[in-house]
């Protein structure tokens, strides 16, 4: 029995977005629901590994790419787990779930290159360029199949159907051309190759797609007949086993996308090709954007492990920090064991081997953007800087010395981000301290009275605007043998010259009133008295430190 259902508010909206798209960038659709069919795949193999009655032979997992002109329709149909009833209601009915339209509005997306990827709407791209969208699938040990159907309005269809083997099949009948669009490249065969090489050539199981060749006919010396041949179209090598020099920016950006590490572009990546007491290969990506979701329950840390081009593990937090949990990418080693278990990876000797190298290569390569591309290493400090501060505040400040040399904060001399070694080298003979003043924005820390006689002085100060920050910097106490002093302190350590401080003499003449004071204030100040940093300010606050 078909049922007709309707789509969450989100699911209508992004729809909406899909249907009346004017992206640039349509031809990334079939790159994600490529992706998606290679994910459907990866849950039949990690079932297998913890279900002795499923069995994975590589053989029998592909995806096939199958265009129709005369229908104009374009089948994806993978050999993966399939999806039973309520999955294709929760997957292809509600959108991740989550608040992913609040999240393109905040971000005020420019195209769909911003968003599709995201959240699991990859699949919702397709509408980019079709009218109608179909996906019969049928679910590992179900026998039953079914039929989801929409064109992208406010609805979708559901109902048994008939489908021989476990899998899904994607059917887009594809639009018709229009006057700014040609949708009929979606049809062609070679115009299709094109865009998987270039999107999805590291996917590790087949793509395969029948080609359109010629051939003389048998007897003829002229006369050709057509046929067609079934070919591989991607090279399924792993990009992490190619040596660097064959590999582009933009070969590493494609494999970022097609693994779905982020749909920003990354601002670095690092692959790295270890050989010796332990061996590995990886691939490392510094992400552009925080993940919308990074400090939810929901952010998985990690990197892929793989054992010789064997997935193990989808995400090993193991191999990162907290400090580096936004890194992205895979580790590959030959001496890890397949049958390795979570409780053993904590304990693994090798991969903490691993883990320690890939944590000294992302610091190296962070500190090598900050000389050499100042402007990077800003935007990136922007998006991450506040993980790296509570890196040195956390695990007691295990950490500071790793860290510190990483780390940015607006400067009251120079206007903008400095690092604390750029602060330690313009510091004045006498000056004894390195000073910070914390407040909740620049604006507001400019303001305050206990910074006139520093600034008076020519003092630097650093301007602490994240919470985060005061804590931070009490764990790192001394840099350079320079302890850090807050504008607030009762003693900025500043020497005065001869007649300036007068603050004794006022504190005996005007002791009645400043006791008078403090009897007022009882219970939110421990003194009055006179101060030895005010210059045009009345009164400020300060601590005895």
């Amino acid at each position: 029995m078909k049922q007709t259902k309707q789509f969450q508010a989100e699911s209508k909206r992004l729809l909406d977005l899909m249907v009346n798209s004017i992206y640039t960038h349509k031809e990334i659709f079939l790159r994600e629901l490529i992706s998606n069919a290679s994910d459907a795949i990866d849950k039949i193999y990690y079932a297998a590994l913890s279900d002795d009655t499923v069995s994975f032979n590589q053989d029998d997992y592909y995806i096939t790419i199958t265009p129709d002109k005369e229908s104009r329709t374009l089948k994806i149909s993978d050999t993966g787990i399939g999806m039973t009833r309520q999955e294709l209601e929760d997957n292809l009915g509600i959108i991740a779930r989550s608040g992913s339209f609040a999240f393109k509005n905040e971000n005020k997306l420019k195209d769909g290159y911003d968003i599709i990827g995201q959240f699991g709407v990859g699949f919702y791209s397709a509408f980019m360029v079709s009218d109608t969208v179909t996906v019969v699938s049928k679910a590992l040990g179900s026998s039953e199949a079914y039929r989801w159907e929409s064109s992208g309005a406010d609805s979708y269809t559901i109902e048994s159907c008939n489908k021989a083997s476990v899998g899904t099949d994607i059917i887009l009948k594809i639009r018709g051309n229009s006057a700014d669009e040609n949708y009929d490249e979606y049809l062609d065969e070679y115009r299709l190759k094109s865009i998987i090489k270039k999107y999805s050539d590291f996917i590790r199981y087949p793509i395969k797609m029948n080609f359109t060749k010629s051939r003389l006919k048998d007897g003829s010396e002229s006369e050709y007949e057509e046929y067609k041949e079934e070919q591989t179209v991607n090279s399924m090598v792993p990009i992490w086993k190619k040596n660097k020099s064959e590999l582009t920016d933009e070969d590493y950006d494609n494999f970022y996308s097609e693994k779905h590490f982020g749909f920003d572009k990354p601002i670095k990546h690092i692959h790295i090709n270890a050989e010796g007491t332990v061996s590995y290969k990886s691939i490392l990506f510094i992400p552009e954007k925080m993940p919308y979701d990074f400090y939810t329950r929901e952010y998985e840390k990690g990197l892929e492990l793989y054992s010789n081009g064997v997935l193990i593990m989808h995400r090993c937090p193991e191999l990162l920090p907290d400090y580096f949990s936004f890194v992205k990418g895979i580790v590959d080693s030959e001496d890890l064991s397949l049958n390795i278990s979570r409780e053993m990876l904590q304990h693994d000797r090798q991969l903490n081997l691993i883990a320690k190298n890939i944590k000294n290569k992302i610091k190296n390569e962070l500190e090598e953007t900050l000389k050499n591309d100042r402007e990077l290493y800003e935007e990136f400090y922007k998006s991450f800087g506040l993980q790296l501060k509570y890196g040195v505040y956390s695990d007691f400040g295990s950490n500071k010395e790793f860290l510190q040399s990483l780390l940015m904060f607006y400067s009251s001399k120079e206007k903008k981000m400095v690092t604390l070694d750029e602060y330690i080298s313009r510091m004045p003979e006498e000056q004894k301290y390195i000073y910070y003043a914390a407040g909740e924005s620049v604006e507001r820390i400019e303001k305050m009275p206990q910074t006139e006689l520093l600034l008076d002085k020519g003092y630097e100060i650093l301007f602490f605007t994240d919470d985060v920050d005061e804590f931070a910097i009490k764990m790192i106490t001394t840099y350079k043998d320079k302890e850090f002093k807050s504008v607030s302190s009762g003693d900025l350590g500043i020497n005065r010259e001869e007649g300036e401080d007068s603050s004794d003499a006022e504190n005996a003449e005007n002791k009645e009133l400043f006791d008078f004071m403090k009897e007022m204030l009882s219970g939110r100040v421990t003194s009055v008295k006179a101060s030895k940093i005010l210059k045009n300010h009345p009164v400020c606050l300060s601590t005895e430190g």
